[in-house]
């Protein structure tokens, strides 16, 4: 039986938005409505690979006054350091060997838009020093000018570490990491986020069915009970993935179990595993026998939902996943139960 993902709640999903219904998710986009519309120039995102930082910094740029201009992303890591400054800066001709023309720097090409500047924390030393300067001034000097040029830029930052541990470890300038900070996001990883990843799991089926041209109908419950309980290290860039790897090797027209690597099967057992409360001892079974059979039944099922509750934290998803029930069942019982407010 396939899960009825489309009576899932989500979002609209215009380009730019970040899916998801989790009251995390929420307050972040109303975080960057409210920092996008502000006249900051300068945010810092923290979170995890594949969280969609990348999303979030167009989001702002695409909600500010500077949308209509232009939004310039460079990694950081993978621009070797000693073309990082040209390419952040641009250089005059003849600067250096190899320099045969004039070049326009990515700062520039941002002006009154916005650059992104993901992984951050991989620029070097000398160019972080570079870098605050131009935050404090709103100018700059391309490699081999003798004048500076004045550039009107919102700077976006990311990383994937705690920026404050790199300064302590000399690896970040504590002056840049507070100037960065004025203004810091965090994206929720994916674990973090409960049905969200079944919202997001139906949004990349609706997108790839019209990519590929299939007719996937969603995801069988079993899968479903698999995609709660696995933790997705690699975020909603790891759950894009898997879905789009099914599209191209399976011929079913619903994710199963079987569709899935042995790592995320496992995983999700392992972990799935550690929320799952013990089934009473015979001796504590016969502690119920006094009450008769039917009062017995519910009194054992309460232990039972609350030995999972209390073993997941109090979270629900997890909670029914290792009973293996869904929310909504869970919550019923819990409500029946009188655990509603567990």
């Amino acid at each position: 039986m396939a899960r009825k993902l489309d009576q899932e709640p989500r979002m609209a999903r215009y380009e730019g938005e970040i899916i998801g219904a989790h009251e995390s998710i929420h307050a972040l986009r109303k975080l960057v409505t409210r920092v996008a519309a502000s006249p900051t120039r300068t945010v810092l995102i923290y979170g995890e690979t594949g969280t969609g930082k990348g999303l979030v910094a167009r989001m702002l740029h695409q909600q500010s006054a500077r949308a209509t201009k232009e939004f310039v992303d460079l990694n950081c890591a993978a621009i070797p350091s000693s073309l990082m400054e040209s390419e952040l800066f641009g250089h005059e001709r003849g600067a250096f060997t190899g320099a045969t023309e004039k070049k326009t720097g990515l700062v520039e090409a941002a002006n009154h838009g916005t650059i992104f500047l993901d992984e951050i924390r991989e620029l070097d030393l000398v160019l972080q020093a570079k870098l605050l300067s131009l935050l404090d001034t709103q100018n700059f000097r391309r490699v081999g000018a003798v004048k500076t040029t004045a550039v009107d830029v919102r700077f976006i930052a990311a990383t994937n570490k705690i920026l404050l541990s790199e300064v302590n470890s000399g690896r970040f300038r504590e002056d840049l990491y507070y100037r960065l900070q004025v203004i810091a996001l965090n994206i929720p990883s994916l674990r973090e986020r409960g049905e969200d990843v079944l919202i997001l799991a139906r949004h990349f089926i609706d997108k790839f069915n019209e990519q590929y041209g299939r007719s996937i109908r969603g995801v069988s419950d079993e899968a479903a009970r698999i995609f709660l309980s696995y933790p997705w290290p690699g975020n909603v860039r790891e759950l894009e993935n898997l879905i789009e790897r099914i599209f191209i090797l399976e011929e079913e027209d619903m994710i199963l179990p079987r569709h899935l690597p042995d790592r995320i099967l496992r995983t999700a057992r392992a972990h799935s595993a550690t929320v799952l409360p013990a089934i009473p001892s015979v001796a504590g079974v016969q502690d119920f026998a006094g009450l008769g059979f039917h009062n017995a039944s519910a009194a054992f099922q309460k232990q039972l939902v609350q030995q999972a509750l209390s073993a997941a934290g109090g979270n629900v998803q997890q909670a029914a996943a290792a009973l293996k029930l869904s929310r909504h069942a869970l919550r019923h019982q819990m409500i029946k139960l009188g655990l509603a407010g567990a």
